[in-house]
């Protein structure tokens, strides 16, 4: 089903996950299961679809796409992510139309991580688009004709996607650009990880004018090293020392139990201002559903 008949559906609140596709092939006698597939069973049943990321951090792993037909015949609803990086407008075009005949509803469109995160630092970028590019793109797909105004059959219809990132500095920047995907055809929003209060107020609170769905997106912090990590590696991520202080109190075996605890107390702080979630686990996707359980978050948007 199209994100935007739940976002209207449930009252407004969504819950999504995010899987990873592994790095390799499906086996073709399908006797082992891919562990994205494992990851997403503790997901069923407790989120409205799931992100399936494309070549996350620059890393080379399974086709999206693959992965992402996948989980829908296992009775997932997936949605399919697409980055700017890695192909020219053409390819771009063709795999938005692939993924929607392969059953596709919904779509998330985003530049993409840099290549210097990867593991193919000597790999050519290609960046043909930019996200705001890439996203009127595909709306004008979804009207019936291509980049250069070719008419195309059977047109796609499908949810548009974006990605919007509360700690930008200076915010007003980042909030023009949200306005220019929303322009180019974006229905609704994940944000990327955020972790202070203060800086997500600010957003939300800048970002509720232009009346389009927000869902919270939280990536798990692991371990204090990981939250240096990010801080000094990832751009337009910061998380504030008190949470690398926090997940660094306990030692490394209860650490899936704190992350629990500090994820669901930050989303249950702001579930009330947003329109949805969106849980990126980065492999710890057993406790996602201890994290809706403490946050008070159902998967029909009534709080428990």
């Amino acid at each position: 089903m199209k994100l935007n008949t739940y976002f209207d559906k449930i009252g407004g609140f969504v819950i999504t996950g995010e899987v990873g596709p592994i790095k390799g092939a499906i086996p073709r006698d399908r006797a082992v299961v891919p562990r994205c597939a494992q990851e997403a069973e503790f997901l069923h049943g407790r989120v409205h679809a799931i992100n399936v990321t494309d070549n996350q951090s620059a890393v080379m792993r399974l086709g999206s796409m693959a992965a992402c037909v996948g989980l829908k015949a296992r009775g997932h609803e997936p949605i399919y992510q697409l980055t700017c990086r890695d192909r020219n407008r053409i390819a771009l075009q063709s795999d938005i139309l692939t993924a929607y005949s392969l059953g596709m509803d919904n779509m998330l469109f985003l530049t993409g991580d840099h290549i210097r995160l990867g593991d193919h630092k000597t790999t050519k970028p290609v960046f043909d688009l930019d996200s705001v590019q890439l996203i009127k793109m595909a709306k004008g797909l979804r009207e019936g004709h291509d980049i250069v105004g070719n008419e195309i059959e059977n047109p796609p219809d499908f949810t548009i996607g974006a990605v919007v990132n509360p700690n930008f500095v200076p915010l007003d920047l980042q909030l023009m650009k949200m306005k220019k995907k929303i322009d180019a055809g974006t229905e609704f929003f994940q944000t990327q990880a955020v972790y202070d209060d203060k800086i997500f107020d600010e957003f939300i609170k800048k970002a509720e004018k232009f009346g389009k769905p927000v869902q919270l997106g939280v990536v798990i912090l692991k371990s204090p090293q990981m939250g240096t990590f990010m801080n000094k590696n990832v751009s337009g991520i910061t998380v504030p020392q008190e949470w690398i202080d926090e997940i660094g109190s306990v030692n490394k075996a209860d650490r899936k139990k704190k992350a629990a605890e500090m994820m669901a107390g930050f989303i249950k702080k702001h579930k009330s201002k947003v329109q949805g979630v969106h849980i990126m686990p980065l492999g710890w996707t057993d406790i996602v559903p201890d994290i809706l359980e403490q946050a008070e978050i159902k998967i029909n948007g009534v709080e428990g």
